[in-house]
C-alpha cells in the first residue's frame, strides 16, 4: 500500500510541475504583449503595405519619413495587429500621416508580426513643417470620376 501511495504523490508533484510552467509561460507572454518598452509616433508616407503571414496573419508596412527637404528618406518598418487599423492606412495611402505605436519587446515567435513596432492609431497630417512659421499643407484627395 505504501508504494501506491508514493506513485500518486509523484504523479501530483509532476502534474504540479506542468501546472507551474504552464502558469509561468502564461503569465510572460501577457506581460510581453500588455506591457510596451516605448510609446511614440512617427510621420511620414505609408509607401509599403501588405498582410503576411502563412498562420498568423499580420499587417507588414513600410513609412518613408523625410525630415527636411532634400534629405535621404528613413523608412520605418511597423506591423498593425488590428484589421480596422490596417484599412485606416490603406484608405490613406500616399497621403502623409502620423503613425502612433507601442514597441514591444520580448515577443518569443514571429506569429506576431515581422517588427517590434506595432502601430495601434493613424491620422492624417494636414500641413507639412518645413521651418518654424512655415507649412507646406497637403493636397486633399482628388474625387474620383464619374
Amino acid at each position: 500500500m505504501t508504494a501506491c501511495g508514493e506513485r500518486g504523490i509523484g504523479k501530483l508533484r509532476v502534474l504540479i510541475g506542468l501546472l507551474v510552467i504552464v502558469a509561468l509561460v502564461a503569465a510572460y507572454f501577457w506581460a510581453t504583449l500588455t506591457w510596451s518598452y516605448a510609446v511614440g509616433e512617427r510621420a511620414g508616407w505609408v509607401q509599403k503595405f501588405s498582410r503576411k503571414g502563412w498562420i498568423c496573419k499580420t499587417w507588414e508596412g513600410e513609412l518613408a519619413m523625410v525630415s527636411m527637404p532634400g534629405a535621404a528618406t528613413e523608412k520605418f518598418v511597423f506591423t498593425v495587429w488590428e484589421n480596422n487599423v490596417g484599412a485606416q492606412i490603406n484608405k490613406l495611402m500616399g497621403r502623409r500621416v502620423a503613425l502612433h505605436y507601442e514597441q514591444k519587446v520580448g515577443l518569443p515567435t514571429s506569429c506576431f508580426g515581422e517588427t517590434r513596432y506595432y502601430v495601434t492609431k493613424v491620422t492624417l497630417v494636414e500641413e507639412i513643417p518645413l521651418a518654424p512659421g512655415v507649412v507646406v499643407p497637403t493636397p486633399a484627395p482628388s474625387a474620383p470620376a464619374k
